[in-house]
């Protein structure tokens, strides 16, 4: 990727990140991140993708939340980067915290039933470092 591009990219993540973190006022939109932005080679188009507090969250009322703010986010961004073409942003569900959750909860899973601790129990899954009961 060219470095333009790559520049773009990392300054929409900045910008959309302080954007949504300060001026955006929906509650929805609370807990939202961007985690990474993937501009076309031309910059007319940006992929950003966005993670949310809570992985098992429905994310319907976020993206409606988001399409509904991505006009001022836009306008904002333009300003902000002062850019000749401000790209459309397309926004996408970043699926890898939902996905690290998952495999936390199956090596738990796993692990508890090897040791014959019964995973059932409502114990919290153990963070990274943490030694098994």
């Amino acid at each position: 990727m060219p470095a333009r591009t790559l520049r773009v990219a990392s300054q929409l993540q900045r910008a959309l990140n302080d954007l949504l973190r300060g001026e955006a006022k929906d509650p929805r939109l609370q807990g939202v991140s961007v985690t990474e932005v993937r501009v076309s080679g031309d910059i007319s188009v940006a992929r950003v993708f966005i993670s949310t507090l809570d992985p098992d969250a429905d994310p319907e009322p976020v993206f409606a939340a988001i399409e509904r703010a991505s006009g001022f986010l836009r306008s904002r961004v333009a300003r902000l980067l002062r850019l000749r073409h401000t790209p459309e942003l397309r926004f996408s569900l970043d699926e890898g915290a939902r996905r690290g959750l998952e495999l936390t909860r199956l090596i738990d899973a796993v692990t508890d039933e090897a040791t014959g601790h019964d995973a059932s129990e409502g114990d919290a899954p153990r963070t990274m470092g943490e030694a098994p009961e």
